[in-house]
C-alpha cells in the first residue's frame, strides 16, 4: 500500500467523527426543527388559500410566490446579512431554521392544498348531511383524507431538506458541508472529504426513505381498494 494510499485511509478515518457529529448535531436538528415549523405553517398557510378571507388568501398568495420564485440560498442571505441593514440580527442558528421554514411551507402549502382539492366533493355533502359544520368537516372527513394523499409528497420534500440543509453554510452554520470545507482546508483533498460527505448524506437519506415506505404503506392500510 502506498504512502498517498494510507494518507488517504487516514484522512477518512480521522474525519468520519468530526462529519457525523456534525450531521448529528446540526444537521439533523436543523432538517426536525425547519420540517415540523414548516409543515405547521403550510398548513395554515393552505387552509387560508382555501378561505373566504380575500385578504388573507391574497398574502398567503404572495406569500407563496415569492418564496417559490426566489433561490433558497438568496434567501437565505437576506436573512442572515441582509436584515441587520435594518436593524434585525438573527443569530446562523435561528435564521437557517427560518430560512427553511418558510421554503417547507410554501412548497408544502401547495401539496396540502392540492390534497384538500382531490377530496371528492361528495365527503362534504356526506359530512354537512350528518349536521358537520365546514370546521367539523374538514378536521374530521377531508384532512384525515388528505394526509394520506399528502404523505408521499412531504416525506419527499423532508428528505430533500436534509440535502438543503447543506446550504445553511452560506451563514456560518457549521453542519456537515461547512464541516467537511473546514477539514478540507486542513488537508487539501476536496475529492475525497466531499464524497466522504456526500455518502454520510447518502446514508441519511438512505435510512429515511426506508421509514418513508413504511410510513406509506401503515397509510395504505387505510386506503379502499
Amino acid at each position: 500500500m502506498s504512502d498517498h494510499t494510507e494518507r488517504l485511509i487516514h484522512i477518512i478515518v480521522e474525519s468520519f467523527l468530526p462529519l457525523l457529529k456534525a450531521g448529528v448535531y446540526f444537521t439533523i436538528p436543523l432538517t426536525l426543527i425547519s420540517f415540523a415549523l414548516g409543515l405547521s405553517l403550510a398548513l395554515l398557510t393552505a387552509l387560508i388559500q382555501l378561505s373566504d378571507w380575500k385578504l388573507l388568501r391574497s398574502l398567503a398568495r404572495f406569500y407563496v410566490w415569492v418564496i417559490r420564485g426566489t433561490p433558497l440560498i438568496v434567501q437565505l442571505f437576506i436573512i442572515f446579512y441582509g436584515l441587520p441593514n435594518v436593524g434585525i440580527t438573527i443569530d446562523a442558528f435561528p435564521a437557517a431554521v427560518i430560512g427553511f421554514t418558510l421554503s417547507v411551507g410554501a412548497y408544502g402549502s401547495e401539496i396540502i392544498r392540492a390534497a384538500i382539492l382531490s377530496t371528492p366533493k361528495g365527503q362534504w355533502e356526506a359530512a354537512y348531511s350528518i349536521g358537520m359544520t365546514k370546521a367539523q368537516a374538514l378536521r374530521r372527513v377531508i384532512l384525515p383524507q388528505a394526509a394520506r394523499v399528502s404523505v408521499p409528497p412531504l416525506s419527499n420534500s423532508f428528505i430533500s431538506l436534509v440535502k438543503d440543509t447543506s446550504l445553511a453554510f452560506v451563514v456560518t452554520v457549521t453542519e456537515m458541508f461547512a464541516k467537511a470545507q473546514q477539514i478540507t482546508a486542513l488537508y487539501y483533498e476536496p475529492l475525497v472529504l466531499y464524497s466522504e460527505v456526500a455518502v454520510i448524506y447518502l446514508l441519511f437519506t438512505s435510512v429515511l426513505s426506508y421509514f418513508q415506505r413504511r410510513l406509506e404503506k401503515r397509510f395504505d392500510r387505510y386506503t379502499a381498494r
